[in-house]
């Protein structure tokens, strides 16, 4: 019994001690966007798919317009053109926009459709979170990207679920795009 005791001690003290010789910083998750750069078919077809149904139901929903073009950009605002943390921002923030609408109730036939493509987007967002908090914790967005970001909170607040929801669904594959531009870092062009 004083030997199982021992042992015991031991352990708990080597791995303190192991635990101090590796600093928690060094522990940290790595930024991996890797395979955002060219998403595998059947995620891009879910995506697809879903956008598509929802096209189709547009007509028939009325509270679907928007007085705000939250995708519509000027020239001045290209990804590509940002700069990397700048890129992530953008992204996660689109991302999370998308995200939420997509998590709001939704009639029983769409909400099949909707599924494979949240896990997608939550599971971008949440390597996207990982990249911001590793890479550039404390990063400030630019002024080209602070009025993109403003922009998507005044509609946030202003607009309709309805309108916030299409908007999201149907420039999907924009987001998408910049969530590849994210991913492909300074060889985005």
């Amino acid at each position: 019994m004083l030997c199982l005791n021992f042992i015991l001690l031991i352990v708990l003290l080597l791995g303190a001690s192991l635990g101090d010789a590796f600093p928690s910083d060094a522990l940290k998750k790595t930024c991996s966007l890797s395979k955002y750069q060219s998403p595998v078919p059947h995620e891009l077809e879910a995506v697809q798919k879903m956008k598509q149904e929802f096209e189709d139901d547009l007509l028939l929903l009325s509270d679907r317009r928007c007085h705000t073009n939250l995708f519509h950009r000027k020239k001045t605002l290209v990804a590509a053109e940002l700069s990397v943390p700048d890129r992530l921002m953008l992204v996660e923030t689109e991302l999370d926009f998308a995200v939420t609408m997509l998590e709001l109730p939704a009639p029983t036939r769409f909400t099949g459709t909707r599924q494979r493509p949240l896990a997608f987007l939550t599971q971008a967002r949440q390597d996207l979170r990982d990249c911001m908090a590793t890479e550039a914790p404390s990063h400030q967005p630019s002024r080209k990207l602070r009025h993109q970001l403003q922009k998507l909170e005044t509609a946030r607040k202003t607009e309709t679920t309805g309108c916030l929801e299409a908007s999201a669904i149907l420039h999907i594959f924009h987001i998408l795009k910049d969530l590849q531009c994210a991913a492909l870092r300074d060889q985005c062009t």
